[in-house]
């Protein structure tokens, strides 16, 4: 995963005693880590990574209430929330489930771009690319049509995995990320005539009606809590007879949930709700996992949905 996000206090000694709690962290030392960013946020009231790394220690030490506080005071540092307090909060029950915050999302990602290829496929086996693949490739044989596409749509396109998995069956591809940095990797493979760096829903409302025949979400909504708004988008943005194709992290119970990974897991009869919510024909729902993470399989779900 990408090195930790850091944002400076602006004040030198703050700094200073954050790399010293850092450093004791690591070493196992968390009490004295943890007195440390108390110092450090006692010089710079407004010192979003150190409330944050503060949060994280805290609920290491099993400082359940300490640690809510100290991610509440790094949201409040830092509103647009680019460490993702928020996230922590909901796992540790201090708020109900909501989205995720964008500016959360693209900081990691931006961060993750130079090494994210070699990251997903090598270290956790990814494969949600070529799941896709085969999944529409056996919708598109059930109702006796050829798997090509004038016009697709790369949902959270990263760095162009899905993209040079159906390359040879798209004619036009427009990729959407909210990450710069995997906007300029996805560039770089010459398979989009064009990229936007936009938001999932945003993206998908500046497309006119019936302008896609296939929408792919490869890893993508693992970071959508609410499938509805996508769904509802895809719907329109879809022509007669257009496929959807995505994979999500799933579970045994029922709704979504946050995961630890900091990622959304949809049940199997969600995923089946929304896609008939959103007035789309579900072609397949299977069982099986985009990635590993301890070479253990995630759970995970591989969706075909088509617009009639």
């Amino acid at each position: 995963m990408p090195a930790r996000l850091f944002l400076s206090s602006g004040d030198l000694v703050a700094d200073r005693r954050f790399d010293f709690a850092r450093d004791l962290r690591l070493k196992g030392d968390l009490a004295a880590a943890a007195d440390l960013l108390t110092q450090a946020t006692e010089l710079a009231p407004g010192f979003a990574s150190a409330w944050f790394t503060l949060g994280e220690i805290r609920e290491q030490l099993g400082e359940h209430d300490e640690a809510i506080e100290a991610f509440r005071k790094a949201r409040s540092a830092d509103p647009d929330d680019r460490h993702g307090a928020s996230l922590r909060l909901m796992l540790l029950g201090a708020e109900k489930l909501s989205a995720m915050p964008p500016a959360y999302v693209r900081a990691l990602f931006d961060q993750y771009a130079p090494k994210f290829e070699r990251a997903l496929v090598d270290d956790l086996g990814y494969r949600g690319p070529a799941l896709l693949f085969k999944a529409v490739l056996a919708a598109r044989a059930a109702v006796r049509k050829p798997a090509f596409f004038k016009r697709a749509i790369d949902l959270g396109c990263g760095t162009g995995l899905a993209a040079t998995a159906f390359a040879r069956g798209v004619d036009h591809f427009i990729g959407i990320d909210l990450s710069p940095r995997m906007i300029e990797r996805a560039r770089g493979t010459g398979l989009y005539a064009k990229l936007e760096v936009i938001g999932m829903v945003e993206g998908l409302r500046g497309k006119p009606d019936a302008s896609a025949d296939l929408i792919l979400a490869a890893d993508a909504m693992v970071y959508v809590s609410d499938l509805a708004p996508p769904l509802r988008e895809v719907k329109r943005v879809l022509a007669s007879g257009g496929l959807l194709a995505f994979t999500v992290e799933t579970h045994g119970g029922d709704g979504v949930i946050l995961g630890e990974g900091l990622r959304y897991a949809h049940s199997a009869g969600y995923v089946r709700a929304s896609i008939e919510a959103a007035g789309l024909a579900l072609s397949r729902l299977e069982d099986s996992s985009a990635r590993n993470e301890d070479n253990t399989p995630v759970p995970g779900l591989v969706a075909v949905a088509a617009k009639t």
